[in-house]
């Protein structure tokens, strides 16, 4: 059976003027507008596509990919206000996200970027978004392994830190002492479980800790300098931004990095850059 809110892998049964229509099981059939079908798409052939309802109400599925399906934690940005509804959104797809005014506190504006999360509204039988989203995270403990790269996204910055939703889950910290540069609310990274503490606040870095961060940069850097004919212009005097941009880690752990290839006699210093050695 076909599901609101989320992609759904459904079988064409049958053509018609607007579109094919899918066979939605207990939903019924749901139309695929001409616009969105595949040339090669048949009838009895199946389709993956994302299933939620037009502004008149009907169940429609497109081949669109929105920012998040019912369950995920996405930054939109605020298209339209609605004088009575609330906010509408843009999450990727031709018809926008409602952000009623009952889920946002406080009330958004045009052209802000808001983090929320995608909800179907069980009373309306709508998808939906909330951006209460600190009442929405998991309450299952979380079991994650140190080290363990995991999906997040930025909802709310202080003098301490970043805050993050974990894998659409959890919530997270990343300390601002160890970040090489400021993180915007909404920015999306992988990043690396540093700690999950008793009462299930969860630690994390941008970065690996030890020589689990060191021996996997190591080898981009070398892969990196035999692509570039054995020279680079990266050492330890580079810019944290330009290092985070060239190899998406810490100016600390690149250091460490260097470190470990000189004394492995594989690099020489160049001031500025690096060289391979002949014997690399």
């Amino acid at each position: 059976m076909a599901r609101l809110g989320i992609r759904n892998t459904l079988t064409a049964v049958r053509e018609s003027q607007p579109g094919i229509y899918l066979d939605g099981g207990a939903l019924g059939e749901i139309l695929l507008p001409g616009k969105f079908i595949p040339r090669t798409l048949r009838i009895r052939d199946t389709i993956e596509v994302f299933v939620y309802r037009d502004s008149e109400d009907r169940l429609v599925a497109t081949t669109e990919t929105p920012l998040a399906c019912v369950g995920e934690f996405a930054c939109m940005r605020v298209k339209d206000i609605h004088e009575r509804a609330g906010a509408f959104l843009d999450w990727g797809l031709s018809k926008d996200l409602l952000l009623p005014y009952r889920e946002q506190r406080p009330h958004v504006q045009v052209g802000e970027k808001v983090v929320v999360k995608v909800l179907h509204d069980t009373e309306t039988d709508r998808v939906i978004a909330t951006a209460l989203i600190t009442q929405h995270f998991s309450r299952t403990k979380p079991e994650y392994a140190v080290d363990q790269e995991v999906d997040l996204l930025v909802f709310e910055t202080s003098e301490l830190g970043c805050s993050v939703i974990v894998e659409h889950a959890h919530r997270g910290l990343i300390y601002n002492s160890s970040l090489a540069s400021p993180l915007e609310v909404g920015t999306h990274v992988r990043g690396f479980v540093q700690e999950v503490r008793e009462d299930g606040k969860i630690d994390l870095r941008l970065d690996r800790s030890g020589y689990e961060r060191v021996a996997p940069l190591t080898e981009q850097i070398l892969e990196a300098l035999a692509k570039a004919g054995g020279r680079l212009n990266f050492d330890d005097s580079s810019s944290p931004d330009a290092i985070r941009a060239r190899f998406h880690t810490s100016k600390k752990a690149f250091k460490q990095a260097l470190g470990a290839l000189f004394k492995a006699r594989k690099i020489t210093f160049l001031s500025p850059g690096i060289e391979l050695t002949k014997q690399a």
